[in-house]
């Protein structure tokens, strides 16, 4: 499958998903949610918000996953590279 540029995570090649990032626009975001989750720890204790913090990591992932589904390769279960005759 040739790699289409316009893609920021490029479907994986065993399972279903996507990998890590390809662009740098990618990384960004990956960066991005890694810093907004251990900024959450912060916003909202776990010993005294924990139900906002659940909330706020579960909009995170959301948000993450909304990218990844229009930035990424499209979705589909692989068992690896193909070879095509």
């Amino acid at each position: 499958m040739a790699q289409d540029p316009n893609y920021w995570f490029p479907a994986k090649r065993y399972g279903w998903g996507w990998g890590l990032p390809r662009t740098w626009q990618g990384w960004v975001v990956i960066v991005s949610f890694a810093l907004l989750i251990v900024l959450g720890k912060f916003l909202f204790p776990p010993k005294h918000d924990l139900v906002a913090l659940i909330v706020y990591i579960l909009a995170l992932i959301l948000g993450l996953t909304t990218i990844c589904w229009y930035k990424g390769e499209p979705l589909g279960w692989r068992w690896g590279k193909r070879t095509r005759p």
